[in-house]
């Protein structure tokens, strides 16, 4: 059996939202045992984002101005015309997505990085947000580790317990579960 038909994302944890009216903030944080360098470079480089991340880019993105971020593994892919308003190598990049603000901190450790993601979301999507992201981030992990499975994103994370995680996440949250778009 593969690393990936053997992959099994844990508990839900490491997730809070901070709330604003119907638009809220996840707020994810996740400590991997990585130099901050090389996190930066797997959030930055399109070639590594295609590893992991529910998102293509058409450029890197460890420089300010317009970039265009592609949705993958749907139906109907959709493209956001953005800008990366900050990239301040290795600590800090903000873009929007699909016209959500999204704020990646990392914070050098003694053994790694610590990973937060704000991510400004509808708080109907939050907890599925959260479940996405937390399987995107376990791949980020085993791909800087050289150990990849290869991008779970879209309807191939249903087949990865995130049904499971989003009820978690949702029960973490105080909010009910709600099923993804049929086109998923």
């Amino acid at each position: 059996m593969s690393g990936r038909e053997r992959y099994r994302p844990g508990a839900a944890a490491g997730a809070t939202v901070r709330k604003d009216g119907d638009m809220w903030t996840l707020v994810l944080v996740r400590e991997l045992r990585h130099p901050t360098a090389k996190v930066w470079q797997a959030l930055t480089d399109p070639a590594q984002l295609r590893e992991w991340a529910p998102f293509d880019a058409d450029r890197n993105l460890d420089a300010t101005g317009p970039v265009k971020l592609s949705t993958v593994a749907t139906p109907t892919p959709h493209v956001s015309e953005t800008i990366v308003t900050r990239a301040e190598a290795p600590r800090l990049l903000e873009y929007s997505w699909g016209g959500n603000d999204m704020r990646w901190e990392l914070e050098p450790m003694p053994n790694g990085t610590r990973l937060t993601l704000w991510h400004g979301i509808d708080r109907r999507y939050v907890a599925m947000g959260a479940a996405g992201w937390h399987i995107c981030f376990d791949v980020l992990d085993r791909f800087l580790g050289d150990h990849p499975i290869g991008r779970i994103v879209a309807g191939a994370a249903m087949k990865f317990e995130w049904k499971r995680l989003n009820a978690e996440y949702s029960k973490q949250f105080g909010i009910e579960a709600v099923s993804p778009p049929s086109t998923m």
